[in-house]
Parts: C-alpha cells; structure tokens; sequence
C-alpha cells in the first residue's frame, strides 16, 4: 500500500496535466484565418452567395458557413470574395527580380504570373547569357541560372510576391540551337530542340509558347512548332501562341495555330485575340467561327485578351524580319547601311507580304514611344514616331531606323490598332480569358524611367469596373470565372481557381463598387483601384490596399513536372 500512495500525487498531477491540455485543445484555433461574411465569387461562374472562406496554413479548409475561432478573423461585409487572378500573359520575368513585390498586378488581384509568349528565362548557353546580359535595359541583373527550372528555383529563393509559372519559349530552344539565323533545323538539330523541351516540361513548363511575327521566332515553320508541341503534348502541356499575323493574314494564322494543335495532340490557346488594323476589324465573325468550328471538332482552343485597344511592342514590329536575321546587333549593323535604309523603308510603307507590319496598320501618329535604354532618348518617352519625326525634320520611316541604331534596342512602342466594338464582343466570348502581356511595375523606382501601356496598371481592375460593373457586358461571376477557374484548367493547375477545400489560399478581396483602372496613356504609372485584401498562399500580401512586404509566392509547375525525363 505505501508504494501505491508513493505515486498517487504523480497520478493526480498527471490527469490534471491531461484536463489542461484538453480545455487548451478545445480553446485553440482551429483555423489561421477565417475571411467572415463576404459574398463569395468561388470561380465556377455559378452564382455567389454569402459566407466564410477559412484557411489553415497555405490551404482553404472550409467555404460556407464556418463555426469556430481562427487566429486571424477578416471582415469582408459587403466585399465581394474570390480566388487569386490568373494572368495568362505576363512579362513579369525582369521585373520580378528588380521588385518582388509585384505591386501593378497585386494591386488588382493578380496572384500567379502566367510567362514564356516566345522566350523564357531558360534553357539559356553561355552565348545566350552573353547576349542577354549585354541587351539588358534599364533593369540590370546576374543571369545566374540555366535552366527554366533553375529560374523558377532563383526566383522562389530571393522571394516574390506572387506565384509564377511558364511556357518554354519555342525562339528560346530555337536559338539555343541554331542561334538568331533565318535557318532550317537539320533533323539533328531538331531532335536536340525536342529534348529541350521534354526537360523544361519536367522541370515544369505549361507547354510551348511562340510568337512567330519576331524575329528569330519568327523564322520558325509549321513543322517545327508542331514538333516542339508534340513533346509538350507528350507531357500533358499545351500550345500557346502569338500568332504569325493578327492582321493581314488573321485567320490563315488561325488556321495554323488549329493545325498545329490537331497534328500535335496539345490544346492550344491564341495570345491577346485581335483584330489589328482597321481594314481587318470585320474578320471578327470569321475567327470565331473557325475556332467554334474547331472546338465541335473536338480540339480544345482556347484565347486570351487584354482590355485595350492598342498593344505595345518595339520597332521591331514596324520592320522587315529579313532585316533582322542575326540578332539585335546584325539588325542595327544593317540600318547603318543606306542602301538596306531604302529597301527597309520602301517595305514599311506597304503592307508586308510575309511579315506582319504594325507601323502600315497603325501609322505613325498612332505610334507612342514608350521605352528607351539611351538616357540621351528618354525626354521622347511619350511622343508619338510622327512628332519626333517633325521635330528632327525627318521622314517616320528614317527616324523609327534612327532611333533603333541611337538606342540600340528594339524601342518600346504603343500601337493603336483595334476597335472598341472587337473588344467588347471578344469579352463576351465564354472560352476567353485575361493576360495584361506587360511587365508588374512599380510607381517608384527603375519603373519610373520608361513609359508603360496602362495595362500594366490596369487590364483586371478595367475588365472588373469597366467592363463589368458600368458596361454590363458580362455578369461578375463570369468574369472571376474566366480570371480563375477557366484558365487553372486550361493550364491544367490542379488546385489553384477556385474558392475549394483543398485548394490553395490565393484569396482576393474587392469592392465591386469601386474596383477600377487609373492607368491613362497620358499618365501610365498609376495604380488601380478597389482591391482591399490578397492572400497568396495564405499569407497577406495587401492588407487594406497596401503592401504587406511580404513574398510568399512560388513556382506553379505543370503537368509534366518530375513525370516527364
């Protein structure tokens, strides 16, 4: 008896202890964060309703009404509650590395950056660092990785405030190979290319991306892409692309997008869908028709656009491609010659018979000027290619190959080209989705010394105030369904787009009142409107409209990930 009584203090100590720790149990949180009383856009394009949305850790766990503490609680009264936006085409790969936190994008409620229209940041050799690094503009950096999956590992480790993810660029494995030359693979060569793009898809690429009007892209043939997209296939990605022409030449670019889709087995989607050039606006009817036709047909073809009616590229694009064949400094070499200045501008005046001339379609008074690499040129950000024309007494066609040769780039440029009934019609269309195809810009900062296309600050919230609230084109839940869930499936994101137990915590949270772009043309770095609230992977990265500092973002991989060497 007097040992049992030796331990009956330890046995009353250690229920005690038991009692405690379940009454502690029963009191702690059971969720990180419950967003309270919002009415929720949950991606399916059904019709919201009011209720919580709670998150433990990186993860939604409930959506409905959800009973029981957290150790954060989100008012969201009155507040419309969706998951995070998808931009399905970003330049965000340079802009990222000088600010990770992402503002112009964040600030709408962009929370994955969707890349690779063409290039990517990989597979990159020596002599493509080499050039990269000597062409970089008013954003510097060490190109210290190889691979796109190096990248997408370089940028997780310096931190980033939204999630990435990216196409290979098919100019990317075309130049790894065959370097800036107008020339045809050998089937070596191509077989070498093919394994490029088996290893970013394992490394986690969403597919191929190409953008065949540029040049070396575009000296790529049909076959070539289908090729590159069939490994992709192979390995669950798609086929996206901006396409050999959206003006003279629309729809029998369609064509060979469709074609390459069917002879490669990929889905394919069409970068920023247009019609450019006035003559070219009634080809409307006639595109949707073959990608509807397309779709019956059983292949999956998808579009996505941006909210405006001018696109931004360089000078490039006003320009012969043969002009071009070398690389950057070939071109610039050429444009010193007086004899290629005369055939370069006699071909500019016209329409181009196998290249895609964008200074024909828009004019030069419709040209605006928009980033220089030269300090000497940056006073002409702003002005149009027809006013510096007459400022330096010049012809548009000389001066455009002057300012090349001066800034020894291809010069940043807005072109006016599309009409406003296209766009409007183009947002109703049920397999279109949403891509700013522009950089995440700050208003401070590196950002500051070029201009901008407003859609850096402004393609969702103008698309959400716009278009939605004050046109009426589409009701809301459609819109948070072609910003999330349609093209998380496209891409084939598993557990991303939508508002599910489950799925990843990219939550955004927005007045639907007030949500809406600033950004003017005038005016571009300014940012948009009426977005309170972004998680990203559960972490706040706006709180009450401002930056929380914080870079929880990573890499979202695609199908192929690990599963295709």
């Amino acid at each position: 008896m007097a040992s049992h009584r030796r331990f009956a203090p330890s046995f009353a100590l250690l229920c005690s202890s038991m009692l405690l720790s379940a009454s502690a149990a029963a009191q702690a949180p059971a969720y990180d964060l419950i967003i309270r009383g919002g009415t929720i856009y949950d991606g399916s394009g059904k019709a919201p309703f009011v209720g919580d949305v709670a998150i433990r850790g990186d993860r939604i766990v409930a959506v409905g009404k959800v009973d029981g503490p957290a150790k954060t609680e989100v008012s969201a009264k009155g507040m419309a509650v969706a998951p995070g936006f998808i931009n399905m085409l970003s330049w965000a790969t340079e802009s990222l590395i000088a600010d990770p936190k992402s503002q112009s994008d964040i600030r709408q409620g962009v929370t994955l950056e969707v890349m690779g229209e063409g290039w990517s940041m990989g597979p990159m050799n020596a002599t493509m660092k080499a050039l990269e690094t000597e062409r970089q503009g008013d954003i510097k950096y060490p190109i210290e990785w190889t691979s796109l999956g190096d990248y997408f590992g370089w940028l997780e480790k310096r931190g980033i405030s939204t999630n990435v993810a990216s196409f290979v660029g098919a100019a990317t494995v075309r130049v790894h190979e065959l370097g800036e030359g107008d020339v045809d693979p050998t089937p070596e060569q191509l077989g070498r290319m093919r394994a490029l793009v088996k290893q970013a898809m394992n490394e986690g690429a969403m597919g191929v991306g190409s953008s065949i009007i540029y040049a070396p892209g575009s000296y790529a043939e049909t076959d070539e892409l289908v090729a590159l997209t069939t490994e992709a296939a192979k390995c669950g990605g798609m086929y996206i692309s901006h396409m050999r022409s959206e003006g003279d030449r629309l729809e029998e670019a369609v064509d060979e997008l469709i074609d390459i889709s069917r002879r490669s087995g990929a889905p394919a989607e069409i970068y920023h869908l247009k019609m450019a050039g006035r003559s070219n606006w009634g080809k409307f009817d006639a595109v949707v028709k073959k990608i509807e036709d397309a779709r019956a047909e059983g292949l999956r073809i998808t579009t996505d656009m941006y909210t405006y009616t001018a696109g931004a590229t360089g000078l490039d694009a006003a320009m012969p491609t043969w002009v071009q064949a070398g690389g950057l400094e070939e071109w610039i070499k050429r444009l010193k010659d007086p004899a290629i200045r005369a055939r370069v501008a006699a071909e500019m005046k016209q329409p181009g018979s196998d290249w895609e001339n964008l200074y024909f379609g828009a004019g030069a008074d419709k040209m605006i000027l928009s980033g220089f690499k030269n300090d000497a040129l940056k006073p002409l950000t702003g002005k149009t290619l027809a006013e510096v024309a007459a400022m330096r007494g010049k012809s548009p066609e000389e001066t455009a190959m002057d300012l090349v040769v001066e800034d020894g780039s291809r010069v940043g440029t807005v072109y006016f080209l599309m009409s406003e009934d296209n766009v409007r019609k183009q947002i109703r269309l049920p397999w279109m989705s949403f891509g700013s195809d522009a950089a995440s810009q700050a208003t401070e900062g590196v950002f500051l010394k070029s201009g901008a296309h407003p859609r850096t600050y402004g393609n969702f919230a103008r698309l959400l105030g716009h278009y939605v609230r004050d046109e009426k084109l589409i009701p809301l839940e459609q819109a948070v369904y072609r910003l999330t869930t349609l093209p998380a499936t496209n891409l084939g994101i598993q557990d991303r787009g939508g508002l599910k137990p489950g799925f990843y915590a990219d939550v955004v949270i927005f007045d639907p009142v007030t949500i809406g772009d600033r950004s003017t043309f005038e005016k571009p770095h300014q940012y948009s409107v009426g977005m309170r609230d972004v998680f990203v992977n559960g972490v706040g990265v706006l709180r009450d409209g401002e930056h929380s500092g914080a870079t929880p973002g990573r890499a979202v991989r695609g199908a192929g990930w690990n599963r295709c060497g």
